[in-house]
């Protein structure tokens, strides 16, 4: 059957982006996050679309837990306040949903990841470039060649494949694996 075809086609590649994803820079990431947890720094994640939902998924890893009974961990998504988001699109621009927040929440010693899988949304962009204004670690969650998000986040992590959807599925398992290494080292 054709259908067969593209499943098994498709499951390779995801295979392939999961499979490229370099270890070390998943531990570096997570080493960051760590320390400024562990500092009393908080971690401040957005995205757009599915990369929204992504945000929202790492925050509830953090906040509930992953896999340990454990104390919460301080993380928010820049994604979930509607009046926020909808009162600063309407007022100044959509542009600047992300970045008037981390301006309004984020301080020297926080860590803010920008999810999206082109490396180009605006807001995200935006948002990245107010955390180096901030003194704030910026992680790009990106995909494709990184877009401008590669130059100007602190550390990015781009996932190997030109697929929007395999690009979101290897960055939740980015995501699991963050969660898993910073409550690993939190709480042992």
């Amino acid at each position: 059957m054709e259908s067969e075809k593209t499943i098994s086609e498709y499951l390779s590649e995801g295979s392939a982006a999961r499979l490229a994803v370099d270890p070390k820079e998943v531990e570096e990431i997570s080493m960051k996050i760590y320390e400024a947890v562990s500092k009393g720094g908080k971690l401040m994640v957005f995205g757009n679309g599915g990369s929204a939902g992504d945000a929202q998924h790492l925050v509830g890893e953090f906040v509930c837990k992953f896999l340990k009974d454990r104390k919460p961990m301080p993380a928010i998504a820049l994604t979930t306040n509607t009046t926020n988001m909808t009162a600063i699109a309407n007022d100044y621009s959509y542009d600047d949903v992300f970045s008037r927040q981390l301006e309004a929440l984020g301080k020297p010693g926080d860590v803010a990841i920008g999810i999206t899988t082109s490396g180009t949304s605006p807001n995200v962009i935006k948002a990245v470039r107010k955390c180096r204004e901030m003194g704030i670690y910026s992680i790009g969650l990106t995909g494709r060649d990184g877009g401008t998000l590669k130059d100007i986040a602190d550390k990015t992590l781009i996932v190997k494949s030109g697929k929007t959807s395999i690009i979101q599925e290897v960055h939740i398992a980015i995501i699991h694996l963050i969660s898993l290494i910073v409550e690993e080292k939190m709480f042992g």
